[in-house]
């Protein structure tokens, strides 16, 4: 069996941004040599996120408007962990959005479903973070 590991490093220049960080992750598969097994793929950092969904910029919008509703940044006073920092609305979105995901590799590729891609939410940018990627097979 074979174990691959590497880090994606990301610094977004502003606040929120959702990344489509498929072709990176791709590219780990190929660089590990894991033709059948298991690829996790996890947000190394509690306000951020990695989650699989459709790549669509109506579906990226709704996904902002939805969780600005459900935790909005501001005002920051509404939130008793903001403080030295002003970003609890970045941990709440990142529980909604997820920590990880595992994709099955088979033949040597991530085996989606139709449109599945997999996807860096980021809620507390401008600063670098990091996913890990973990490949384990054969």
């Amino acid at each position: 069996m074979k174990s691959f590991r590497k880090e994606l490093w990301f610094e977004v220049p502003r606040r929120r941004a959702l990344l489509n960080i498929t072709p990176e992750v791709e590219e780990c598969l190929r660089e590990s040599g894991v033709r059948e097994g298991l690829a996790l793929v996890n947000a190394m950092h509690i306000s951020a996120s990695v989650f699989i969904n459709d790549d669509e910029s109506g579906l990226h919008h709704d996904f902002e408007v939805w969780l600005e509703k459900l935790a909005p940044e501001t005002p920051h006073s509404q939130y008793r962990h903001n403080g030295a920092e002003d970003n609890a609305d970045a941990h709440l979105k990142r529980t909604i959005m997820g920590r990880e995901v595992v994709v099955a590799v088979t033949e040597g590729r991530l085996d989606f479903g139709p449109w599945e891609q997999i996807f860096y939410g980021e809620f507390d940018g401008k600063r670098r973070k990091r996913v890990l990627v973990k490949i384990i097979g054969a």
